[in-house]
C-alpha cells in the first residue's frame, strides 16, 4: 500500500482505512458496508502482499457526511 498522504486527513472527519480480508469478495462487502455509514471513495485497487494471506484495499472516508451506497 502507498503511504497515507496528509491531504486526506487534514480536515476533521477524514480518515483512511486499509481493509484486509481473506479474499476480494470479503473486502468488497466490507467496503460496501462502510459506504452505507459514511461517504467513501469506494473500493480502489486490491493488493496482495507476497507471503501474507488475504488481500487489502485502501478506502478514504468522510465520517461527517452520511453514506448512501446500497
Amino acid at each position: 500500500m502507498n503511504d497515507i498522504d496528509e491531504r486526506y486527513v487534514a480536515e476533521p472527519g477524514l480518515v483512511v482505512f486499509d481493509v484486509t480480508g481473506g479474499d476480494e469478495d470479503t473486502v468488497r462487502a466490507a467496503v460496501v458496508a462502510l459506504g452505507r455509514l459514511c461517504a467513501t471513495s469506494g473500493m480502489g485497487r486490491v493488493t496482495c502482499d507476497p507471503g501474507r494471506p488475504g488481500v487489502t484495499a485502501r478506502v478514504y472516508a468522510d465520517l461527517l457526511r452520511p453514506g448512501g451506497a446500497r
